[in-house]
């Protein structure tokens, strides 16, 4: 009889202890807030709007340079989010040790970082060319725009933009462009560096590695 009711409170017991043990995370709850998707979809977006407003100011001068039209930066975002899409798809195995989740999470720590070095890079061009063409006087020679910075002097470097029928593009549509771009590469920096943070955060500090054991003295889970 007593070992009946040592073996109902032994049950007992353990049924507490497993109640007392973290509760796992509702995976299905707020899946649009989860890491990385909200990431990956902000990156995503502004991507292609990086993407779509280099393309706009290509159609007003095509001899516009690489640097001056920076749809590289919003093509490799475009690629950071993809890849965090693949991530968060992959968050969902049950087993959190997976070689492909790590390799993924350390690829998108490491491509997050490249894309905020590059929307920076992008930024600083975008910066140099609007206060460049907000000062220039330009006329127009046949179907080409000729500007300079300073038109008295003769000596002043001579920008030349081809195909621009309206020089009206050049001192008014295309400072407004890159304007527009370091908005957008700015936004994308600190997505990317708000990625990065919370990927190395997460990977250090939130995700479970190890065991649960349960303390004698204070009978709780515990990780270790």
């Amino acid at each position: 009889m007593g070992q009946g009711q040592k073996g109902s409170s032994d049950k007992k017991e353990g049924k507490k202890k497993r109640d007392e043990s973290p509760a796992p995370e509702d995976g299905h709850k707020c899946r649009v807030c989860r890491f990385p998707l909200l990431i990956a979809l902000l990156q995503l977006l502004l991507g292609v709007a990086v993407t779509v407003v280099a393309f706009l100011m290509l159609a007003i001068s095509p001899s516009l340079l690489t640097r001056e039209t920076p749809h590289w930066a919003g093509i490799i975002l475009c690629l950071v989010s993809i890849l965090g899409f693949i991530l968060y798809c992959i968050t969902y195995v049950p087993d959190e040790r997976t070689s492909g989740q790590f390799i993924g999470k350390i690829l998108y720590f490491i491509m997050c970082t490249i894309g905020l070095v590059i929307s920076v890079l992008a930024m600083s061009f975008a910066g140099h060319h609007h206060s460049q063409t907000s000062g220039f006087s330009c006329e127009q020679v046949a179907v080409d725009c000729v500007c300079k910075l300073d038109q008295n002097d003769p000596i002043a470097r001579t920008f030349t933009y081809e195909g621009a029928s309206d020089c009206e593009w050049i001192t008014g549509t295309l400072p407004l462009y890159f304007l527009l771009q370091i908005v957008l590469n700015l936004a994308q920096a600190l997505v990317c560096a708000v990625g990065a943070f919370i990927m190395w955060k997460h990977r250090y500090q939130v995700f479970f590695a190890g065991l649960q054991i349960v303390s004698p003295s204070s009978q709780q889970w515990q990780k270790v």
